[in-house]
């Protein structure tokens, strides 16, 4: 590597330029290559307080994809339900998760494995939430069960950490949420 030089100004009275070697300062010591030790750490406090900083808006902005996830994948089971009760209607609606899913690989759609769902929904966890339909209501004709109706709830695996509130929905489509996190839906949602 070549040495630098540079021209400094000489000193005070004489009107000429010394010719120097770029490693060394005016007063002929060589200045250190790199940073200080006290310069580094500068450095790595002000990344700890960015990080600080930036983990709890990390974790709030992960709730909140997780909770709109969960709405999205609500919106989903429902209309699932919807077409799962329109192509089976001596069944009515499906009162499982399995009986929307189903792998395609296994053979034709049934009535217990429609093959409506995606098969990560269908399995009832997604995204930190998880999902059930409950509250079926059922009439008999002929000897046969037909769902009328049903609620399919998602609550968080772990309330405050995966997300915060907890949605339900019917047969009617109406998407409400408990804020506690739990499947006592009473807020529609907006």
């Amino acid at each position: 590597m070549k040495p630098r030089f540079s021209l400094l100004p000489a000193p005070a009275g004489a009107r000429s330029f010394q010719l120097t070697n770029g490693n060394h300062g005016r007063n002929g010591h060589r200045r250190p290559n790199g940073f200080t030790l006290m310069e580094l750490l500068i450095v790595m406090a002000i990344i700890a307080i960015l990080m600080l900083i930036a983990i709890p808006t990390v974790g709030s902005l992960k709730k909140r994809a997780n909770d709109l996830s969960a709405v999205n994948s609500v919106q989903t089971i429902t209309k699932a339900e919807l077409q799962y009760e329109s192509t089976y209607p001596a069944n009515g609606y499906a009162c499982t998760l399995t009986a929307l899913g189903g792998d395609p690989a296994a053979g034709a759609p049934s009535p217990t494995s429609a093959q409506i769902l995606p098969m990560d929904l269908a399995s009832g966890f997604k995204s930190g939430y998880i999902f059930s339909i409950t509250n079926c209501s059922k009439i008999t004709i002929n000897g046969t069960d037909r769902i009328t109706g049903f609620t399919v709830t998602a609550v968080p695996q772990t309330v405050g950490k995966t997300g915060d509130r907890g949605f339900c929905s019917d047969q009617f489509g109406t998407i409400k949420y408990d804020p506690a996190g739990a499947s006592n839906c009473a807020q529609t949602l907006q």
